[in-house]
């Protein structure tokens, strides 16, 4: 009995420190990029740096609003693309297809997410770029280069899918059976059960996929780089080039390191890059208590 006391409490108290390490992970995170980022911030206003679009690193100017802009128009118009269209694929796959049907498809949806981000970088150059330069452009009576903000969202999307929808197949699992046989002893149709029951019970769970997704999209670097153009300007289309921050980190990062406080704006990206995707969370984590409390009463 001691023994097995014992163990047990060795086992909750490792349990209890190695949770507590994983916590603190992201206050150290936060902590060493905004110690890096002191440099910068002494010398520039936090309204200059997020708002200014003068990237002249030479002459100690450091806007960063093309490069914030850039992110959130790739990641913004993945996400629209993800988002139905993974709900749509997840709904079918959990609640409509047959068994012969996931056994192809999940699989595939697997080693999608498998596939280096490089692969789909260099499939987008060979595929969606001249798809955007040769068809969709002049279809438009426009003129595009082929890398832009469109060209990094599909490719960006299509990365995302898979977890999109794994996670929100998983969710709509959980859901109870007897939820969807009860929706349906009232009459509705199958797809009303499941519009108006398993995606309401299921929605925090779906939020939480959406949350994953977007933390997934916002920091891919190689694949967008590729397709995207990095053109250090703020875009005012889809079919215009546009400049990431994680792309300028991993464009100039080991390079241009003797400029005086290139290496601190290039800490202050990653700790705005960071700032986002806390501040997203947080948002949805608001949310989805909201919507808890809700479905709660």
């Amino acid at each position: 009995m001691k023994t097995g006391r014992l163990k047990d409490r060795i086992f909750l108290g490792s349990g209890r420190l190695i949770a507590l390490i994983i916590g603190l992970l992201v206050f150290v995170m936060v902590g060493g990029l905004l110690a890096r980022s002191l440099p910068l911030l002494k010398t520039h206003s936090l309204g200059t740096l997020l708002l200014s679009s003068s990237w002249r690193p030479l002459k100690g100017e450091f806007g960063f609003l093309p490069y914030i802009v850039g992110t959130l128009w790739v990641t913004g118009v993945a996400m629209a693309i993800v988002v139905p269209i993974g709900l749509l694929a997840a709904v079918y796959l959990s609640e409509f297809a047959a068994v012969r049907v996931k056994r192809i498809v999940m699989p595939a949806i697997d080693l999608l997410a498998g596939v280096p981000s490089v692969v789909f970088g260099a499939c987008g150059v060979v595929v969606v770029v001249p798809f955007i330069r040769d068809v969709l452009a002049p279809a438009l009576g426009l003129v595009s280069s082929g890398y832009s903000v469109l060209a990094g969202s599909i490719v960006l999307a299509v990365m995302v899918f898979p977890i999109m929808i794994n996670g929100t197949c998983e969710i709509l699992q959980t859901v109870p059976h007897d939820l969807r046989e009860a929706a349906l002893s009232l009459g509705t149709t199958r797809w009303e059960a499941i519009k108006l029951v398993v995606l309401r019970k299921a929605a925090p769970g779906i939020i939480t996929s959406v949350v994953l997704s977007f933390a997934r999209a916002i920091g891919e670097t190689i694949a967008v780089l590729m397709v995207v153009g990095n053109v250090a300007h703020i875009p005012h289309g889809l079919l215009q080039p546009a400049y990431p921050l994680p792309a300028l980190i991993a464009n100039n990062y080991g390079e241009m390191l003797s400029i005086p406080l290139y290496d601190s704006a290039l800490m202050f990206a990653a700790l705005v890059l960071l700032g986002v995707v806390v501040a997203f969370e947080l948002i949805a984590g608001v949310v989805m208590h909201g919507m808890k409390r809700s479905l709660a009463s």
